[in-house]
């Protein structure tokens, strides 16, 4: 389905942007793949699915090496039909014990770099009249929890970017969306289950359990292959009016 579209996903050598990067590849795309560590081992899954893959590591806080990354991405591959804005951190504390420096590092990575990834990406998406932006928000786009300011203040911002990039690509072939999972397995995810462990004394197996009751009604992690394939939609001829949305995959966590 997308065989000679690009794709650059964010944050893609694990975890969710891995699997969305996987998922456009095996549907024909080929791969801008960005991130800190191993990056040969997710380069050469993605190039086994038979795809052109091209590895950029722009730290997503720096716009000055996002730009290099986009130049670089146009220039291996042509343009970028297909972004993916994944990257993200976290840090959890209240409010008045928050790091200024952790706020200002969690608004940068988490929103700041996806409009400045979409506003390099779309011109040539309005040229050729055809672009995804695809921004991976959270739950936390639409609900808060405590100890999260920061995330929350920057994943309910990137489903507002994502509504304005939406209304100002309404009548092109560009589409902006978000997809909003709940609790997914990923390493950061796995940070908070192994501190939640060690903090109750209970197992790793048992702090997942406890992690997913309290705000998960299906009691199941949502899987980055799962994302993938909402990703895959989102890129399809189906899915070609559907502007603006955030569509959470999170086990019934905001239907609460």
């Amino acid at each position: 389905m997308l065989k000679g579209k690009t794709a650059l996903v964010t944050g893609s050598t694990s975890g969710i942007g891995l699997g969305i990067a996987l998922a456009l590849a095996r549907q024909g795309a080929n791969i801008v793949l960005n991130g800190f560590g191993d990056f040969e081992g997710p380069k050469a899954q993605v190039s086994g699915l038979g795809v052109k893959v091209g590895y950029h590591g722009a730290d997503m806080g720096k716009p000055a090496d996002i730009e290099d990354m986009m130049k670089y991405a146009a220039a291996q591959f042509g343009r970028v039909d297909i972004l993916v804005n994944n990257a993200g951190i976290q840090h959890v504390a209240p409010v008045e014990d928050f790091p200024p420096e952790r706020w200002d590092a969690i608004l940068a990575i988490n929103l700041t770099s996806a409009f400045h990834t979409s506003r390099l990406a779309l011109p040539a998406m309005k040229k050729a009249d055809w672009g995804r932006i695809i921004n991976v928000a959270s739950v936390h786009g639409l609900v808060a929890s405590a100890h999260k300011s920061a995330y929350v203040a920057a994943k309910h911002g990137l489903v507002g970017l994502t509504k304005v990039t939406a209304l100002e690509t309404a009548t092109t072939g560009v589409t902006c969306n978000a997809i909003c999972p709940g609790w997914v397995l990923t390493p950061l995810v796995q940070k908070q289950v192994d501190a939640r462990a060690a903090a109750n004394g209970v197992s790793n197996e048992e702090a997942k359990k406890q992690l997913l009751a309290e705000k998960e009604p299906s009691l199941q992690f949502t899987t980055p292959e799962e994302l993938g394939e909402l990703a895959v939609f989102f890129c399809s001829d189906a899915a070609k009016n559907v502007r603006g949305v955030a569509w959470n995959m999170d086990g019934g966590w905001a239907a609460q």
